[in-house]
């Protein structure tokens, strides 16, 4: 029982990590959108994490070091995680805005945890439904600003359903990781599906290069190594370890914590302010996540994962 507290802390620390450094990555992606496009950076973080896990395995049990019989299970978390989810997101942006889409990223719990229900027979518990629907509150109030005049002039657009797809799109990655995590660790699964998705990643660049070419700098090498590292490379696997440990309804709770985390990003260093709707909106959202997280089912093959990574 012990253990699994103390496991059950890791994963929520490791989620938590997870979405901070992806809030970080939010932030410069912004500072890079008229230098290089989308999917050449996506591309060139994803080969800067690559070659880091690819050092790493050297160093892991022989198992972890192959792909193994789970392998299109790893293709298709190199499908979800690594090809199509930053691509569509980037892509849903172009005609929604930043608030609509951080409304939309609100759902991706409720939708993971249907994902889970059907995909791998992992029902959500009334703690987690609860806690994801008090986390979704908090994330509307902290973009709305505590404002009912908001919701009376905002609009939604197709941007939003392309955003919407984006969504479920990383939910079937959560689910399809944790299947893949009762077989292996998580450093060998981040791995292996960045491996698999690489080649692809690339290919499609080489057509953006056609039409959105590189402007090279040094704050962009700069600021691409540190995506490669500690978005891509640390963030993926803190995300993957998380997901081990919790369950993919259980980790996807405090996936809404990006927007709390953007929002103390932007006050610690773009001098933004924070006020009373993002302490109300961000108490919502860590109180629901561990609301949720505070029963999880027992996964007996999730647990002996847990442990080995």
């Amino acid at each position: 029982m012990k253990q699994a507290r103390i496991n059950q802390i890791i994963g929520i620390s490791c989620v938590n990590l997870a979405t901070l450094l992806w809030a970080s990555n939010i932030a410069l992606g912004r500072l890079l959108k008229d230098s290089i496009g989308p999917i050449t950076i996506s591309s060139a973080r994803f080969l800067i994490a690559s070659l880091i896990f690819a050092v790493i395995l050297r160093q892991q049990p022989p198992a972890d070091r192959q792909a193994g019989k789970d392998w299109p299970l790893l293709a298709a978390m190199a499908l979800t995680g690594i090809v199509l989810f930053s691509p569509i997101l980037y892509w849903g942006l172009h005609y929604t805005t930043a608030v609509n889409s951080t409304i939309i990223n609100g759902l991706a719990p409720l939708l993971t945890g249907l994902f889970a229900t059907w995909l791998i027979k992992e029902p959500m518990s009334k703690r987690q439904i609860g806690g994801a629907i008090l986390a979704l509150i908090g994330v509307l109030v902290l973009i709305s600003g505590g404002s009912l005049a908001f919701w009376q002039t905002a609009q939604f657009n197709r941007g939003d359903l392309i955003i919407l797809i984006a969504v479920a799109v990383w939910g079937l990655y959560s689910v399809i990781s944790s299947r893949v995590m009762r077989y292996r660790s998580s450093i060998s699964a981040t791995a292996f599906s960045m491996f698999i998705g690489l080649p692809v990643l690339c290919l499609l660049a080489g057509v953006e290069l056609q039409r959105i070419p590189v402007s090279i700098d040094a704050g962009l090498l700069l600021i691409t190594v540190y995506l490669g590292i500690v978005p891509a490379a640390i963030g993926f696997y803190a995300w993957n370890a998380g997901v081990a440990r919790l369950g993919p309804s259980g980790a996807m709770v405090f996936y809404n914590t990006l927007p709390l985390y953007g929002a103390l990003l932007g006050a610690l260093f773009l001098d933004e302010a924070i006020g009373s709707p993002h302490i109300i909106g961000g108490l919502f959202i860590i109180c629901g996540g561990i609301w949720a997280a505070r029963k999880q089912p027992a996964v007996g093959s999730q647990k002996l994962v847990a442990e080995k990574s």
